[in-house]
């Protein structure tokens, strides 16, 4: 008999200069999972999250260790973004704290708990776009809910579509698709980010345009970034999804020069704002996977690799960037087509999730990496008669111990 091993655990650490905390992640095993920087299990979640992420106890009345999860799956329609019946509020012991009663949430790609007590939810609606055609898609959108389950704000995509610059021949392409296939389980624009924007720089020197109220999203299928204003719900900043700058992908990988414009990014995931007292605050911070989409797609290179950017959004320059070239490997040795994330830490270092291969790492500004892990977790699924192990993470989240109860 034979037995195949993977790499997983913790792969490497220098403790000196890596940043401490812990990190959440939910994985494939149905559980959301919060490991140490030796790349132990100190406490898990019998509840997958999408993500899995610690709230912040300042938002939650100093509650530490508390998660919002996936509670409940509809008994139909649960793969993709409708299958989510219910999101609860489980605290350090998985007990209920807080859940909506009625209906179906249909909460996917992100959520967010608001200083008020509400909490958005990004959400799926099944619904006919006329301006896409006579067929119900999948459409995405954000709700904000009170701790009773009200919906006090609503926002949906497809009620926005000439606002995020898709040309004529996109949208046709998009329809075409639409018209001929059946309904996409990611949605048609695959929408995978929900951020408030919070207090920065550019709103403290007059710019409207990045209030800490509004919202950014990102859609990975259509190649673009927006800045949601939240009190007329309008688009009122984006990048995407065209880019007029170089548009061959051996440029956009391997081009080291900072700061340079912009180019073409490619199904990116969780861009945000840098918040303030960490190195960088106020520029936008995303992971590039360079992951096949577009309408029409965009076109990749042979040596495909993803990329982490830190952009100027006032100037939308790239100022500082990541591929595995400054670790001193071949760019395609960091590759997560589909999902992934980044965080800045407060020592300067960035953490990255690439996410398809379950791998954690730390990096610094230089982009030595100091920390590394591969998800222990996976999860398993039938593929004829061979069973595959999944070790995919959605997205990690680097926490604060003193956020958690004592360990």
């Amino acid at each position: 008999m034979t037995t195949r091993v993977r790499r997983s655990g913790l792969l490497y650490a220098n403790h000196e200069q890596a940043y401490h905390c812990l990190i959440c992640f939910s994985a494939e095993d149905g559980k959301t999972h919060l490991i140490d920087m030796n790349g132990q299990e100190v406490h898990q979640w019998k509840y997958h999250g999408l993500p899995g992420e610690v709230i912040n106890p300042t938002l939650i009345n100093g509650k530490r260790g508390h998660i919002l999860v996936q509670y409940e799956m509809l008994e139909e329609r649960t793969f993709g973004i409708f299958g989510n019946k219910t999101v609860a509020e489980v605290d350090w012991d998985g007990q209920l704290g807080e859940q909506a009663p009625g209906g179906a949430a249909r909460q996917n790609h992100d959520w967010q708990r608001l200083s008020n007590g509400n909490t958005m939810l990004m959400i799926t609606q099944p619904r006919v776009i006329p301006m896409l055609g006579d067929v119900e898609v999948g459409d995405q959108g954000i709700f904000e809910v009170n701790p009773a389950g009200d919906i006090v704000w609503s926002w949906l995509a497809g009620d926005h579509i000439e606002e995020f610059g898709f040309s004529e021949q996109g949208l046709n392409y998009l329809r075409n698709i639409l018209n001929n296939k059946e309904q996409d389980p990611w949605g048609y624009l695959e929408l995978n980010t929900l951020q408030l924007l919070g207090p920065n720089k550019w709103y403290d020197n007059g710019n409207e345009v990045f209030h800490p109220d509004n919202i950014i999203i990102s859609s990975r299928k259509g190649n673009f970034v927006a800045i949601i204003e939240k009190k007329t719900g309008n688009v009122v900043w984006k990048i995407g999804p065209y880019s007029n700058v170089n548009a061959n992908p051996y440029y956009r990988l391997l081009n080291r020069a900072v700061p340079r414009p912009l180019d073409q990014t490619c199904g990116q995931h969780k861009p945000h704002l840098i918040p303030k007292g960490l190195p960088g605050a106020g520029n936008l911070l995303l992971l590039d996977n360079q992951g096949s989409s577009g309408y029409p797609p965009v076109s990749l290179g042979t040596y495909a690799g993803s990329r982490i950017l830190e952009i100027n959004p006032t100037t939308k320059e790239i100022v500082w960037q990541y591929t595995a070239e400054n670790s001193g490997n071949p760019v395609w040795s960091f590759h997560t087509s589909f999902v992934g994330n980044t965080q800045r830490l407060p020592n300067g270092n960035t953490l990255i999730n690439e996410g398809m291969n379950g791998r954690i790492f730390q990096i610094t500004n230089s982009g030595e990496i100091v920390w590394e892990y591969i998800n222990s977790y996976p999860g398993f699924f039938s593929a004829g008669k061979d069973t595959i192990e999944n070790p995919m993470v959605y997205r990690a989240q680097a926490v604060p111990v003193d956020w958690l109860p004592e360990l």
